[in-house]
């Protein structure tokens, strides 16, 4: 990757054609993009990872010899010699060897079996033997991966992704270690199982043992366990390739790679080294930015120029479908000094943290686990001053948070791997022309070889062009040009019901596969326009984390369990269900603001069991996982209360009946109140209802969290039918028209006419479609199924519901539990380690099923 930097660095900048560039690579294959190795998991061929144009390989002033190593290097005669016996002369001579898979003298090492994760070959050898085996076993193939770095879980998706289960095993004591602290490193681990990878935390390997066929069969562990396997992925960490340097008098650092200044140059003046061969200001980088910078600080050097390197920008961001992990600058807060603020949602499952100077004002570093949409915003703001409170820069997007915005200044690094700054991108709108984020990627490089500063990009171009007057597009991701509205129209016109087929009719590029934004989005709209099993086939691989395994993550990695209670309404034989599952499980309860019963603590494979027990006294699922309906709060109304004017609770249940399971762009809430004291505290949801004497009024719009909002009234005084139909067209409009992760009160804002547009289409049919919406929602209600009781019912789905996958039947190790206030709570990282002074805490090891109440 280094090389072909420099080759087409070289190639823009030397206009006099100074330099004559050959590449001897040894590998038979033009250079590719190994960042992106897992992608050829996912359908892609090697072809699709090639780096550079054929237009640059083509350039008379290139040469590119494959398959063909340099075995030797003469610093006298300023030649290589290759492994077919070529002798090329040189005027300068530049090292970017890259590196190499290092592997640990574990017994066993060089079994059949046994593969290392760093080139084309490897995962294509790897992908062989796992079809291999498939064909072999009628059971999973079982695979392991030694290593829980960021190469150690790209692997383990990999393997995933060919069908094969996984568990990765790290010596240290969180995956990541050396990007992410233990906060996000828990985290993380919890969002890795929920994919149905398995982790073995503060592991060693001590041995690799042989099956019968000599292949490698069984894993042993230092402290006494064992983990059968077919397949191994070693995933420890690289090693420079200076042998060549090494045997030709160069320097090389203490830690391997060839020394080199801050211009790239080694002691010989004639021979440079770049990427993560060098060994420079002490360290050997395995990063792709800096190895980028080198490649240009060589090609300027060469033409004269005096460009140093600026020291290396170490930020990561973990591309596992489905997980999202970032970390940049001082993630363990070192700096003397430094403050850390971390702001953490265990439903969500989501970790951030914030390292800020001592007068918490100047951003130092971050660890995003769980939501790492701010880390294109924040890594460009390194060692400058945040405006305002820091804390608001980790509140979550949509929900009324919203997140802080940041104004870049134009020197800001926006894409580290290629240079590009806040400035250049700006420039590419106003000086250069450029009207679309494709358009800027292509005149800057911006976003075009890790992509993670795209959403940056695109919210920097849409700026410009919207202060330039130009029209911008609203295209939802890279893979589809339309806006969620109009994938929403165009499926739904089209009656498509897969992912594929709606990628292959309305995508962009043939043979993409989506992100991470696009098929959230689609199963979405496909959940009403196509009603279906959120597990079903192709739609499991397209939910978020919790919708995985249909409960939220919590911040120990158990879950939790909320049956729904409709209308907050609740039998006394209900209220003995759900206690004596949670006794009888050991799981911490709490009364949720609702109106419903949350059930912490439970483990992935006792999710079945808890709702075969709910499921079979009558419950169902409250989707509190889900973009969805959540719950419609009512007050005792009419009934009981002296003051209710009509009967709330009657009307909640109905509603909440009727809207569960609907899937939106985000959380939907409603609450009906029996009379104007508004107990029920309506106004605050998205859809509120208060009781008349004539009938009902209903608000829209309203929410909690970090920006609350009234809900302003749509329809006064409505009788109970015309109350239902008004709400079903408010909540279907909704559905259909508004963005991913807006919530009902930035959506009004947002939709044509405001309150104002929304009334006439509901109420006056002024677009003529209130007819689809009524019968759209129609097939929401009549198509609706419990999904817990559709899963129990199935054995298939049942499979995802395992702790380890290669040993389903054993319950996670890791989850302790100590007793407060007569239930279990997460133990701290104390309480399961013990205390700096030697004592130790009080302990439930064995999951939550101890009991704790006596």
């Amino acid at each position: 990757m280094v090389a072909q930097r420099l080759v087409e660095a070289m190639r823009d900048r030397d206009a006099a054609g100074e330099w004559r560039i050959t590449v001897l690579a040894e590998e038979p294959r033009a250079p590719y993009d190994r960042v992106a190795l897992t992608s050829y998991f996912s359908g892609r061929d090697p072809e699709d990872l090639a780096l550079g144009t054929p237009e640059l390989w083509a350039d008379p002033l290139v040469r590119l010899v494959r398959g063909d190593a340099v075995t030797a290097i003469d610093r006298e005669a300023r030649t290589v010699t290759s492994t077919s016996g070529r002798v090329e002369h040189y005027d300068h001579l530049v090292l970017a060897t890259g590196s190499k898979a290092a592997m640990p003298p574990i017994e066993g090492n060089d079994l059949p079996g046994v593969f290392v994760y760093r080139t084309v070959d490897d995962v294509a050898e790897l992908r062989g033997w796992v079809e291999e085996q498939r064909e072999r076993w009628s059971r999973p193939v079982r695979g392991a991966v030694i290593g829980g770095g960021l190469l150690g879980l790209e692997a383990a998706g990999a393997l995933q992704a060919l069908g094969a289960q996984s568990t990765v095993v790290q010596f240290g004591t969180h995956l990541m270690s050396a990007q992410i602290d233990l906060g996000g490193g828990e985290a993380l681990r919890r969002l890795i199982n929920s994919l149905g990878v398995g982790v073995r935390l503060n592991t060693a390997t001590t041995r690799m043992r042989t099956n019968r066929r000599g292949t490698v069969g069984r894993l042993d562990f230092a402290d006494g366990g064992r983990l059968d396997v077919d397949v191994v992925v070693v995933a420890t960490g690289v090693t420079p390739r200076d042998e060549l340097g090494r045997a030709a008098g160069l320097e090389v650092g203490p830690r391997g790679g060839v020394v080199v200044d801050d211009a790239c140059r080694t002691a010989d003046p004639f021979v440079s080294a770049a990427g993560e061969v060098a060994c420079i200001q002490g360290a050997c980088i395995g990063l792709v930015a800096p190895g980028y910078a080198m490649a240009e600080i060589v090609v300027d050097r060469l033409l004269g120029g005096a460009a140093t390197f600026p020291g290396a920008d170490t930020a990561t961001k973990l591309k596992l479908s489905g997980v999202d992990v970032a970390s940049f600058g001082d993630a363990f807060a070192v700096t003397p000094g430094a403050l850390e603020i971390v702001w953490a949602d265990p439903v969500g499952g989501v970790y951030k943290k914030l390292v800020l100077s001592d007068d918490a004002r100047t951003l130092l570093g971050g660890v995003l686990v769980g939501d790492a949409s701010a880390y294109a915003s924040l890594r460009p703001m390194l060692g400058r001053e945040l405006p305002g409170d820091p804390g608001q820069y980790l509140l979550p997007e949509g929900g009324g948070g919203g997140g802080a915005t940041l104004e870049l200044p134009d020197d800001a690094a926006v894409c580290s791997c290629n240079n590009v700054t806040a400035g250049t991108v700006r420039g590419a709108v106003t000086e250069h022309g450029c009207t679309d984020l494709g358009a800027v990627k292509a005149c800057t490089r911006a976003g075009t070889s890790c992509g993670s500063c795209l959403p940056l990009v695109k919210k920097l171009v849409t700026a410009e062009l919207e202060k330039s007057g130009i029209t911008v597009s609203k295209a939802l991701c890279e893979h589809f040009d339309l806006s969620r509205a109009q994938l929403y129209d165009a499926v739904r016109v089209t009656q498509l019901r897969s992912f594929t087929d709606v990628l292959a009719r309305f995508g962009t590029r043939p043979g993409a596969r989506g992100c991470d934004i696009c098929k959230p989005v689609v199963a979405s709209i496909l959940s009403t326009t196509a009603p279906g099993h959120v597990l079903e086939g192709e739609r499991a691989t397209l939910q978020d984390t919790n919708d995985h395994v249909m409960a939220n993550l919590q911040k120990d990695g158990s879950y939790s369990v909320v049956p729904r209670i409709a209308g907050g309404e609740v039998t006394p034989e209900g209220l003995l269900v759900i206690g004596q599952v949670a006794k009888d499980f050991g799981l911490y309860t709490k009364i949720t603001g609702g109106q419903r019963i949350d059930m912490f603590g439970a483990r992935i494979d006792q999710l079945p069991a808890i709702w075969k027990r709910l499921v079979d006294a009558g419950m169902e699922s409250g989707h509190a996982y889900g973009k969805s309906l959540r719950t419609v709060k009512s007050c005792v109304g009419s009934t009981w209360c002296r003051f209710g004017v009509q009967d709330s609770v009657a009307l909640a249940v109905q509603l909440e009946l009727r809207y569960r399971g609907l899937r939106s762009p985000h959380k939907i809430k409603l609450g009906v109140s029996g009379c104007a004291r508004e107990c029920a505290e309506a106004r605050g949801k998205d859809v509120g209802v208060i009781a008349t004497d004539k009938g009902w009024n209903v608000y829209v719009g309203g929410n909690g969290g970090f920006t609350p909002r009234h809900a302003q009234l749509l329809a006064e005084d409505l009788d109970t039918e015309t109350l239902v139909r008004t709400i079903d067209r408010f909540l279907m409009y909704y559905v259909r028209t508004a963005d991913r992760l807006q919530r009902t009160a930035p959506w009004m804002e947002d939709v044509e006419g405001g309150l104002e547009g929304v009334r006439a289409v509901i109420m006056d049919d002024a677009l003529g479609i209130a007819a689809d919406l009524d019968a759209q929602m129609a097939l929401h209600v009549d198509s609706y199924e419990d999904e817990w009781a559709a899963t129990l019912a199935d054995p298939e789905k049942l499979r995802r519901f395992a702790s380890f996958v290669n040993a389903p039947a054993t319950p996670d190790p890791s989850l302790a539990y100590v007793a407060e206030r007569g239930q279990a709570r997460p133990a701290t990282a104390e309480e399961k380690n013990g205390y700096d002074d030697g004592r130790t805490g009080a302990v439930l090891v064995a999951g939550t099923t101890l009991e704790v109440r006596s």
